[in-house]
């Protein structure tokens, strides 16, 4: 039995409807949820969604309304993530009363990384850092997979040498047949792979990157392969008329009966 259904109108999915994509942690938007309440996004556009936790929230993409329906089967937190025209988005869900984390200690220890970090709190809430060593982009992604901020209120800027260690994370957690690279600010993704294989490379440069990125996507994604058909099933498709036994229920043909010739008639 379904749960009670809402439904939430607005352009929720930001990041799918501006000029470029936004990747990497934080999180580009947050949501709680009823347990048992399904809920329904209306999005300027979606092609397939996915969650990290489906035992927490299920999302479905339905393509053809361009509404993603969320579906909360326990308390907890799962990241769902949003694909649509070549750009993704990656949302935190939380069902239930959650209690969210203290976050001070993480924010110190991005001050400390990073000395001229400013952050504020609010409403206009935002957060300014240069990000100089590894020290610092660390500790700064470590601060980012809280609840804290999102990352449309972020400012950060890059040393060109951390720019270089983030792409060497990012190509080493890519599957087979894919590459990343730079392309002015934005990466690159391209190669080919499979279905699962573009998923998990989304999912690997969300987690590796620290604030918004653009990306351009031009994976070449293969379709699925039809599964194979089981031995009996195969066994059955391979069969021929010679394979079936003589005695297999049918009697055998009867021999064809030899007509004697008419006499010839004298001349």
């Amino acid at each position: 039995m379904r749960g009670r259904r809402m439904y939430v109108i607005g352009g929720l999915l930001g990041a799918l409807s501006a000029p470029s994509s936004a990747w990497a942690w934080p999180v580009d938007q947050a949501l709680t949820l009823e347990p048992g309440r399904e809920t329904f996004q209306k999005l300027t556009a979606v092609d397939w969604a996915e969650s990290d936790a489906p035992n927490v929230v299920t999302a479905e993409a339905l393509s053809q309304s361009g509404e993603l329906l969320l579906t909360p089967h326990t308390e907890g937190i799962a990241r769902v993530l949003l694909y649509a025209e070549g750009r993704f988005a990656v949302w935190r869900v939380m069902v239930g009363p959650i209690e969210l984390q203290n976050t001070a200690a993480q924010l110190a220890a991005a001050k400390k990384a990073c000395p001229d970090l400013k952050a504020t709190e609010g409403v206009e809430r935002s957060l300014t850092a240069t990000v100089n060593d590894n020290a610092c982009r660390l500790a700064l992604r470590a601060f980012f997979k809280t609840h804290a901020y999102l990352a449309k209120e972020l400012d950060l800027t890059f040393a060109v040498p951390q720019l270089q260690a983030q792409l060497e994370d990012f190509a080493a957690g890519m599957p087979p047949g894919l590459t990343v690279r730079y392309s002015g600010a934005g990466l690159v993704l391209s190669g080919k792979t499979d279905r699962e294989g573009h998923r998990k490379a989304l999912w690997e440069l969300f987690n590796r990157a620290v604030g918004r990125v653009p990306l351009e996507d031009r994976t070449e994604v293969e379709a699925p392969q039809p599964k194979p058909a089981d031995a009996a099933t195969q066994e059955a498709l391979d069969a021929t008329v010679s394979d079936v036994p003589v005695d297999a229920g049918v009697p055998p043909a009867p021999p064809p009966v030899k007509r004697k010739a008419a006499p010839k008639k004298p001349r």
